[in-house]
């Protein structure tokens, strides 16, 4: 690695996927329970011989070579690491009078122990994890097949509810370009095979019904048996934020519940008028879509976590388990398509409670702005979370005639534009306003807010106007405009 890629990842600091230690004295215990936690998420690089604020201390030059024999010595011990692991660091003369070691660690296939303890990285901290359930998730994580085709050879027709299926031809077809879909014209039989609802199994020979089709159609009481932990919680905290204003808990088919979940939304948000071009369009209905339509198709159903929907005064969230392929904030510029359950995001393309693969991101960041004028918030992990903002004194048209109020105060006209702020920009001005110098570091910790979110709160601001970096990133401080 060299200097200008090392000095990039100084600036930005500590994340999910960087992790610096000071070994001044050699390298202690925390360094292997890093290499732990990277192991068992998406993996990351140690720099040993830098302080937690991105400064360079270095390493004893003389005792580098030294330390990177006992570093491999130890991710070779079984004893230790369990199972173990071959790494290559690599020593580093980052200028005349410093050496760091930089350590690569790639994710691996398997869940590593430290000392018969296990570790994951959470944001930038190392975490001993001992529920079962999280475990557990972490073996799902690591898993390169999907959970939806899992077979249950003894499932039957009558298992299924056969009702929903003349809906679902008659959805199917009003959603195809010309009207014609060729569910309408097959047996019931017929469809569940041609929707890969009905499998088989190469590897062990087993045939029938898999996890999706019990899903998507299953009853109520089968679903039960197969996923006894599945399910959505439907809540609303705008008046009693302790507790909730309304809420439905909801268990049922994936069909059903997508039904269930979209009239919550519809019941509790505001409907704002929108034009886009000539056609008026609901941007409630389309953002809630594809929230909905996210959370029930790309869950993973063998996992034990609750999902919600959750409505506040401020903002509505979705979240659910997912098998997480990284870690960290999703964006337009970031995105990469990637279907978690595809036979279930393919039945919920046909009938139109979805588009394509990767649509639904950009669709709610393209709408998102307009209903409350911010950005929305995917976060990539174990458990997937979209965030939208909700500001009810927003309106997309009230922003185009009434932001800019002219005065003639002086000689010279002047445009005053009104920012709309959230929350938590708030509140990081108002850290700010205390201590100039703050870091970013210190605004998560005082804050409470997660430090993905500072790292993108901070350039918004700039971006409006309202504070201005005066100095470099490491020694320079806040000003507030």
């Amino acid at each position: 690695m060299d200097r200008k890629a090392i000095n990039s990842i100084l600036k930005i600091g500590e994340t999910a996927a960087v992790e610096f230690k000071r070994c001044g004295n050699g390298i202690e215990s925390d360094v292997y329970e890093t290499v732990c936690s990277f192991l068992n998420h998406f993996g990351g690089d140690i720099f040993m011989g830098v302080l937690d604020d991105g400064t360079v201390a270095g390493v004893p030059e003389k005792a580098a070579p030294d330390m990177v024999r006992n570093f491999i010595k130890v991710v070779s011990n079984p004893l230790l690491f369990s199972p173990t692991i071959y790494l290559a660091p690599e020593i580093i003369s980052y200028d005349e009078k410093h050496t760091i070691i930089h350590v690569h660690i790639p994710p691996s296939a398997e869940v590593h122990s430290y000392k018969k303890v296990i570790y994951d990285r959470v944001d930038d901290a190392d975490v001993k994890v001992t529920a079962t359930s999280v475990i557990a998730q972490m073996y799902i994580r690591k898993q390169n097949i999907f959970t939806e085709k899992r077979i249950y050879p003894y499932a039957k027709m009558s298992d299924l509810r056969l009702d929903l299926l003349p809906k679902i031809r008659m959805m199917a077809r009003n959603n195809a370009p010309n009207g014609k879909h060729s569910w309408t014209s097959m047996g019931d039989e017929e469809l569940l095979k041609s929707a890969g609802l009905y499998g088989y199994d190469i590897a062990t020979g087993e045939e029938g019904f898999n996890l999706a089709a019990i899903m998507l159609l299953g009853r109520d009481d089968v679903i039960l048996n197969v996923a006894p932990a599945y399910v959505t919680d439907a809540i609303v905290r705008k008046v009693n934020v302790d507790r909730y204003d309304d809420r439905e808990i909801i268990k049922t088919n994936l069909i059903e519940s997508y039904d269930m979940l979209f009239e919550f939304g519809r019941k509790h948000l505001s409907d704002k008028f929108f034009l886009e071009d000539t056609v008026r369009k609901s941007l409630r209905n389309m953002i809630v879509r594809e929230m909905v339509g996210n959370t029930l198709m790309h869950r993973e159903f063998t996992s034990s976590f609750t999902s919600k929907f959750v409505i506040e005064q401020e903002r509505m969230y979705v979240e659910n388990a997912n098998r997480a392929l990284k870690d960290g904030y999703i964006t337009v510029d970031n995105l990469e398509p990637n279907p978690k359950n595809p036979i279930i995001a393919a039945f919920f393309r046909n009938i139109g409670y979805a588009d394509q693969l990767g649509s639904g991101v950009r669709n709610l960041f393209k709408y998102t702005k307009f209903y409350s004028g911010q950005e929305p918030e995917f976060k990539e992990g174990d458990v997937f979370r979209i965030t939208v903002p909700l500001n009810d004194t927003y309106s997309f048209d009230y922003g185009l005639i009434g932001q800019i109020n002219e005065t003639s105060a002086t000689k010279n006209e002047t445009n005053e534009t009104k920012v709309e702020l959230n929350e938590d920009e708030k509140k990081v001005i108002s850290l700010i306003k205390k201590n100039p110098e703050i870091t970013q570091k210190k605004l998560h910790e005082e804050s409470g807010i997660s430090l993905g979110t500072i790292k993108r709160i901070l350039p918004r601001l700039q971006e409006k106007g309202i504070i201005e970096r005066i100095g470099n990133k490491r020694s320079g401080k806040w000003n507030i405009k």
